[in-house]
């Protein structure tokens, strides 16, 4: 038998040396902070990103919210929307950024608020902001299970027509995505690479979409359609209100930076890698988007078609319109499902994360017990669970106002 090479025995050790500093050197941190190391740092810097780009997923949110920007702005709106709120988001991600850096805690904003308010007040900001951020999640991990839901019953009628779109179909859509994504977040160790896969999976279907709508477009509209019609149907008789409302779409196709901040006690060197993943996802994010807004108007043949769709799903009408087939058109939109499942596993890693952090600081009822940590699964899966069941209750309003739901 071969003598073991001394080299490769002293390389190795020298890693696992380097690997164990590094950990003691982040707990440590955490320690300072007054927390323990609950939770594995199993996240790279990559699926970090892949995790907050997954959630913000800047080409999705304009996709699902097409509707809301083509009443309020149309194009116009869109178009410089995007950089508007690019801009906006490029501060908001220094920022969050540099306290990240800071104190990077899984707490994040309430964690920044209790250490930099005023003694005097920073229990109150702490608890007000945990219970903002917490509820933030809830409505958002809704939000997304809603544009995934509608957009697989608007397929299924673009497929039969006499089918009448009813609010319980979407309904049903809705808790088949979010128990889905749940089962999905029940087992940390694959969310790293959860977070690599969906993160290449969306900027794949981006690609796709970016190609074949342009390329197969029968007609294309000219630069003015595109960069200066401006449409108000909001009911405001002044085009400034309408293109504040109409704001909401970009503004989502941003929203939810801080995503990556709740996974600081789950990454080597989170002082480092938490402001990459968040930076890199305002970028990317504003790269699909803009580009991807802009192809598809020029692809758009007939606006009043995609609000008043029977689909009741503005960007499958506007599939419909350009590949002049329905198996093409639904091909394509089911991209956009699987990235919008892609984008709800995303947001429960999220949710889960802030519920658990903000119980061990005792900001919920019941604190000890949703803190639980199963180290089997390397999830806080008490406080995973508490937050879908209440996403799932919060899909209930969909049944008895749409109006309620969508504002």
């Amino acid at each position: 038998m071969d003598a073991e090479d001394p080299v490769a025995i002293s390389q190795v050790t020298s890693s696992d040396d380097t690997d164990s500093k590094r950990l003691d050197s982040d707990a440590a941190k955490l320690v300072d902070m007054g927390y323990q190391q609950d939770l594995k740092r199993n996240y790279s810097v990559l699926s970090v990103l892949g995790v907050g780009f997954s959630l913000t997923n800047s080409w999705f949110g304009i996709s699902a919210a097409l509707v809301t920007g083509i009443n309020s702005g149309g194009p116009v709106l869109i178009v410089y929307g995007i950089i508007l709120i690019a801009l906006i988001s490029t501060c908001v991600g220094i920022s969050l950024s540099e306290l990240a850096s800071a104190y990077p805690n899984a707490g994040g904003q309430y964690f920044w608020a209790n250490e930099l308010a005023p003694k005097r007040y920073a229990n109150f900001a702490s608890y007000l902001t945990g219970w903002f951020a917490w509820a933030g999640s809830i409505f958002t991990s809704a939000s997304i299970a809603l544009a995934v839901g509608s957009a697989g019953v608007g397929c299924w009628q673009l497929a039969h027509p006499d089918f009448v779109i009813e609010s319980w179909h979407v309904f049903i859509g809705y808790q088949v995505v979010n128990i889905f994504a749940f089962f999905f977040n029940c087992y940390g160790k694959i969310l790293p690479a959860m977070g690599h896969l969906t993160f290449w999976i969306s900027l794949v279907s981006f690609f796709v979409i970016l190609i074949a709508v342009p390329a197969k477009a029968p007609t294309h509209q000219n630069a003015k359609f595109v960069f200066a019609n401006f449409v108000n149907n909001t009911g405001w008789s002044q085009n400034g209100i309408a293109f504040i409302v109409g704001l909401i779409n970009t503004n989502w196709a941003f929203a939810c930076l801080d995503c990556a901040t709740h996974l600081s006690e789950e990454v080597h060197r989170p002082e480092k890698m938490i402001p990459v993943a968040i930076m890199g996802t305002v970028a990317i994010g504003f790269v699909t988007s803009w580009t991807y807004a802009i192809a598809l108007f020029f692809s758009m043949k007939d606006v009043d078609d995609l609000v008043g769709t029977a689909t009741g799903v503005p960007i499958l009408a506007l599939f419909h319109q350009a590949i002049g087939s329905k198996g093409g058109a639904i091909a394509l939109e089911a991209l956009i499902m699987v990235t919008g499942i892609g984008c709800q596993i995303a947001c429960h890693t999220w949710q889960s994360r802030l519920c658990w952090s903000f119980a061990r600081d005792g900001g919920i009822p019941f604190s000890s017990y949703f803190t639980k940590v199963d180290r089997r699964l390397d999830v806080p899966i008490r406080a995973h669970f508490m937050s879908c069941v209440i996403v799932a209750i919060v899909g209930c309003l969909y049944l008895g106002s749409y109006t309620a739901f969508n504002r």
